[in-house]
């Protein structure tokens, strides 16, 4: 069959298969990179009852042995407990270095069962299989692995890339509709950072997934080649993210990441005339209206600048914010923790 390949060159290098049907060619797709091993399945309760029997079919169709590990569906399940169960989960399964993890489902459970991958044994392979546009677009790629803990998200993890990405978009098609519209959001903050054409092309809905998809990796392909380890560039894949994580937190994870981050991109386009850049609100505000996002913070100044001291980007006194300069060109704007409170203040009120 067709698909597209992306090739990642980072500190371990690998490809990212997208293709509408590709979940049936997943056996031969792995056997270049894994071979013959024992493979780990991590997965959530909603993936599972709608294709976790699918997939362990193709696997034993191909002659591999997998065992399955499945947590509750949700954001809550990427924590320290799940964490550690999994990990005892593979030493039961008598998983060797030569052997595999599979992360099948969205986010949280491939940023799990990457974190496990890269703890297991010092490192074992895995292999990400996302399916939701979120994680197609997202966190499939790029080699960002955490779990939460109370202080807030993401703030355990490792960079461990994965083997291989196999995303198959048709597995998008059971997706509730709040839940792709999640990944809408981070779709639209790739035009808005890196891709005005892209931006201004997702106002013909639908957009065409695989293409869009396929860019969307490429863009952020491209930024991890060049900033892996977060120290510059990659920053600006956080647009919205800062604002957003602490809406989540503030929330308890009742606002969604996709949401969360929706409404923090506005607020860093309200923020961005404030630090003497371009005010492009309007625009943004308005492609993230037509995908249906709720826009209201819901937050005062006072409540989201406490959840974002906690952020893992901030660096001693100061924390360094995405802020758009014009539609497809974001900048990174470093603050004192207090120009951020006085700005929060000037945003939200």
């Amino acid at each position: 069959m067709e698909y597209n390949t992306i090739h990642v060159e980072a500190s371990r290098s690998y490809d990212i298969h997208i293709g509408r049907g590709i979940l049936n060619e997943i056996g031969s797709l792995i056997r270049p990179i894994v071979g013959d091993c024992r493979l780990a399945i991590l997965t959530d309760s909603n993936v599972d009852e709608l294709y976790g029997e699918r997939l362990s079919g193709l696997f034993d169709a191909a002659g591999y042995a997998a065992d399955k590990f499945v947590v509750p569906a949700g954001e809550e399940s990427k924590c320290a407990d799940n964490l550690l169960e999994f990990l005892n989960f593979l030493a039961d399964c008598k998983l060797t270095r030569s052997d595999a993890v599979v992360a099948f489902g969205g986010g949280v459970v491939g940023d799990m069962a990457g974190l496990s991958a890269a703890l297991y044994l010092r490192g074992v392979k895995y292999i990400q299989i996302p399916t939701t546009l979120l994680a197609a677009v997202d966190s499939s790629v790029g080699g960002k692995t955490a779990i939460d803990i109370p202080a807030g998200k993401n703030l355990v993890g490792a960079f461990y890339q994965p083997s291989l990405v196999c995303c198959d978009t048709a597995l998008m098609d059971s997706l509730a509709p709040e839940v792709y519209r999640d990944g809408c959001a981070e779709v639209i903050k790739y035009g808005a950072i890196l891709d005005k054409e892209l931006f201004d092309a997702l106002a013909q809905m639908p957009f065409d997934r695989e293409k869009v998809v396929t860019r969307c990796v490429e863009i952020k392909r491209d930024v991890v080649q060049k900033d892996e380890f977060d120290n510059g560039l990659r920053g600006l894949l956080n647009f919205g993210h800062t604002f957003g994580h602490a809406i989540e937190k503030m929330s308890n994870f009742a606002v969604s990441h996709g949401s969360a981050v929706a409404k923090g991109m506005v607020v860093a386009a309200r923020m961005a005339p404030l630090c003497g850049l371009q005010d492009v609100t309007g625009e943004i505000v308005a492609l993230l209206q037509q995908y249906g996002f709720d826009l209201t913070c819901g937050y005062g100044a006072d409540e989201l600048y406490d959840a974002i001291l906690s952020d893992k980007k901030r660096r001693g006194g100061n924390i360094t914010v995405v802020l758009p300069k014009a539609i497809g060109n974001c900048v990174l704007v470093t603050l004192t923790v207090g120009e951020l409170y006085t700005k929060l203040k000037e945003v939200l009120g």
